[in-house]
């Protein structure tokens, strides 16, 4: 048996206990492998938020997709939407840089900042959400109503230490939290199995395209963030496909579950949780799936960070992560509901970065990324990118247009009866402006194909 040098098992042992970089300009440690990232993923695709969101997949009360119909729709939208994640992800481990410093290669640097402001707001708002769901859920589970500004507090905490040690948490994930989600997530499918539910809407796929839509946006929201865990990645093969294996077989679960909790407390997704706690030791399974939703929200804090060292990459990222720690608990602490402007807002967010990632996804495997991105500091301004991505944002906005008010609604809709379209199942704004923004993508590159390659990739 040939022994291992000491040399070498000292790397090996540093390896171990490499932590992120504290500044952008610090090469990243590349120590998670397949099982870490499967790991990391699986625990994102489960969340509260996941079961709730099932209410858009099984449609209004009285017009309920058919159990099957809805079941296809979440296994294509996860598929569709991960596959995407996937690419991002994958982009990640082969630049080694954070998801917003990848733009960098796309528009340059100062042209990258707009995306970037655009995702520290959604990250931010999503931040405080998570910690208001972790706070409901932890009502339900304690059987009160009260007390609802201490669990913000603690899953503030929570959230704030796991963001200083990212690595170390995903290490967690990875371990222990993992098999706890997974038995808790085995009980429950066990129990709801036992006892059944109704399927109002048998037969009935009116609706289907609207829902896989629905699920392909969950997918999405997390592309912006995959480049900030990936970059840590052993290879580019382990990060597309840790990821795309975890999310898909979770997020799968997690609505499919979701669907028939949904089912049994009537369709109301205000008493979905009753589902949960109405089994035997319901309590406590759901006590693991709250605590558990601590990684949302971590994941939403520490990519904030990351993007904010886009704009300013020498700060500390601990200094960074803990500010925005604290901003997001308070700003939970203060904000008890969120209204249906709120709701529209992110999915305007959500408009930018479907097309976002088409114009990305088409410039790195056939563009510019293939002679080499330029990702320094001083990367120069690719403006015409900016066409791609404002084409594929109008065909979103106009074939679903965002619910932030009736000024921008109300436009949109006038712009519909203009040119006399009226939506209809069929039209998919994920699919419809990611195709679009892809094809503007694929004509722009061929305009740009005999212009001097721009700088090295770095990382």
């Amino acid at each position: 048996m040939t022994a291992v040098p000491s040399a070498q098992l000292s790397d090996r042992a540093a390896e171990v206990r490499s932590e992120a970089p504290l500044t952008l300009d610090t090469a990243p440690p590349r120590t998670l492998d397949f099982r870490a990232l499967f790991a990391l993923w699986a625990n994102l695709g489960v969340s509260l938020i996941g079961f709730t969101s099932a209410a858009t997949v099984l449609g209004e009360q009285g017009r309920e997709l058919g159990f099957t119909a809805a079941v296809t729709a979440i296994v294509a939208g996860t598929a569709i939407g991960t596959a995407m994640l996937a690419v991002a992800a994958l982009v990640g481990a082969r630049t080694g840089a954070p998801a917003m410093a990848v733009l960098r290669g796309l528009f340059g640097t100062r042209l990258s900042y707009v995306p970037t402001v655009l995702n520290i707001v959604q990250c931010v708002g999503w931040g405080v959400y998570e910690l208001t769901v972790i706070a409901w859920g932890a009502q339900t589970v304690s059987g009160t109503a009260g007390w609802r500004w201490l669990f913000v507090l603690l899953a503030g905490v929570l959230t704030t230490v796991l963001t200083i040690w990212p690595l170390g948490a995903i290490a967690v994930l990875r371990k222990y939290v993992a098999v706890a989600v997974g038995v808790a997530m085995v009980y429950f499918t066990v129990q709801f199995a036992r006892v059944g539910f109704p399927d109002p809407g048998a037969g009935n796929w009116d609706g289907f395209l609207g829902a896989t839509d629905a699920v392909i946006a969950v997918s999405i929201s997390f592309v912006p963030l995959a480049a900030d865990y990936t970059r840590h990645a052993r290879s580019s093969a382990k990060a597309f496909w840790g990821t795309f294996s975890g999310y898909t077989v979770a997020q799968v679960w997690c609505y499919v579950l979701g669907v028939v909790a949904l089912l049994q407390s009537g369709g109301d997704a205000n008493r979905i949780f009753e589902s949960f706690t109405g089994v035997a030791a319901g309590w406590a399974f759901l006590l693991v799936l709250v605590l558990r939703e601590t990684d949302q929200s971590f994941a939403n804090v520490y990519s904030t960070a990351m993007s904010i060292h886009n704009l300013w990459p020498r700060v500390d990222r601990r200094v960074l992560t803990g500010g925005i720690g604290v901003l997001v608990t308070v700003l939970a602490l203060r904000i008890k509901e969120f209204t249906d402007s709120y709701y529209g807002f992110l999915g305007l967010i959500g408009s930018v970065f479907v097309p976002l990632f088409a114009v990305l996804a088409v410039d790195y495997f056939l563009g510019a990324g293939r002679r080499g991105w330029n990702l320094a500091q001083d990367a120069p301004a690719r403006w015409v990118m900016l066409l791609p991505w404002a084409v594929g944002f109008a065909v979103y906005q106009f074939l679903a247009p965002s619910k932030i008010g009736g000024w921008w609604t109300g436009r949109w809709e006038d712009l519909q009866q203009l040119v006399h379209f009226t939506p209809a199942a069929w039209s998919s704004a994920s699919l419809f402006s990611f195709l679009v923004a892809a094809l503007a993508t694929l004509a722009v590159t061929a305009l740009e194909r005999p212009k001097t390659a721009a700088g090295p990739q770095q990382g």
